[in-house]
């Protein structure tokens, strides 16, 4: 698929828009940095909110970028600016933000778009990669990784308890060339029961394999540590993120950073009428803190 059909493609629906938007508390003449802008559900949000309200959007997927750039186009190039890179990789200079918002994980658009590999639902190749122009991709690890490193990758990033089985099955039958043949061959190793759960039983893998890809906690753990010092006194940092590893790590960053306060002892959650619309909000989470130190 080229690149250009897939700006057309890129689609994401953004979660927990209400909230966030409540939360962040936009301020007239702010200036606000959406760290994975995706596809700009929210960095629009942001951005209608006042006439004078600035926007610094990031994200790694070029394609994320370009569907952006089309969607934000009216606010104009004064008020919205664009970065492609990793957003733990991202230096402000001197610029301090009134708030900073971060929707981790995949997104609806690089589910969707089955050229990606990062879904099992359509045949494509095991890349996963955001940023297409590094190296690693998933058929690298699936295919050259020993069987106790895959094992180990599958259960710590996965949370998977079938990992050895899973990682066993893998190195007898490969190499792979697609994600198909990758989550039929998962299936197999598992107990027949499991088979027919809740979640098709290659789910797990696949969230590991991506996390590993793209090396989402450490990058994460590292924006965590930084982004707070990019906010005004009173500026909020919001993450929303969708699975335990992520949220832990959110929850505790938050809370053991000296200069921020938490705003949110629980995690905010989709309302029912949010998840009807939306199934993939079901397992969102956000947490909002606020810089009260410099």
């Amino acid at each position: 698929m080229s690149q250009e059909i897939e700006k057309q493609e890129f689609f994401h629906v953004p979660v927990l828009s209400r909230e966030l938007s409540e939360w962040l508390n936009v301020r007239p003449g702010g200036h606000y940095l959406d760290a994975t802008v995706g596809g700009g559900g929210h960095s629009e949000l942001i951005l209608a909110a006042f006439e004078d309200v600035r926007l610094m959007a990031i994200d790694r997927d070029e394609s994320a970028i370009a569907a952006a750039k089309i969607k934000l186009s009216s606010y104009g190039e004064e008020r919205v600016q664009f970065w492609q890179g990793n957003f733990a990789d991202y230096n402000p200079g001197k610029l301090e933000f009134d708030g900073i918002i971060a929707d981790l994980g995949v997104s609806s658009a690089q589910l969707d778009i089955g050229s990606r590999g990062f879904s099992f639902q359509q045949e494509a190749s095991l890349d996963m990669r955001m940023d297409r122009s590094q190296s690693l991709t998933a058929a690298e690890i699936v295919n050259h990784w020993d069987e106790q490193d895959l094992a180990n990758l599958i259960y710590q990033y996965g949370e998977e308890r079938l990992s050895r089985r899973i990682a066993r099955r893998i190195v007898q039958e490969r190499p792979f060339q697609t994600t198909t043949e990758l989550a039929a061959a998962i299936a197999h190793s598992v107990p027949r029961k499991y088979r027919y759960g809740r979640i098709h039983p290659a789910t797990r893998t696949f969230q590991a394999l991506r996390i590993a890809v793209n090396a989402e906690l450490e990058s994460l753990e590292r924006f965590l540590e930084i982004a707070p010092q990019w906010l005004k006194i009173g500026g909020r940092i919001g993450i929303i993120s969708f699975h335990s590893l992520e949220d832990r790590l959110v929850k505790h960053r938050l809370r053991d950073s000296s200069s921020l306060k938490v705003l949110t002892k629980k995690p905010i959650t989709a309302q029912p009428d949010e998840e009807a619309k939306n199934p993939r909000s079901r397992s969102a989470k956000l947490r909002f803190a606020e810089r009260i130190f410099s």
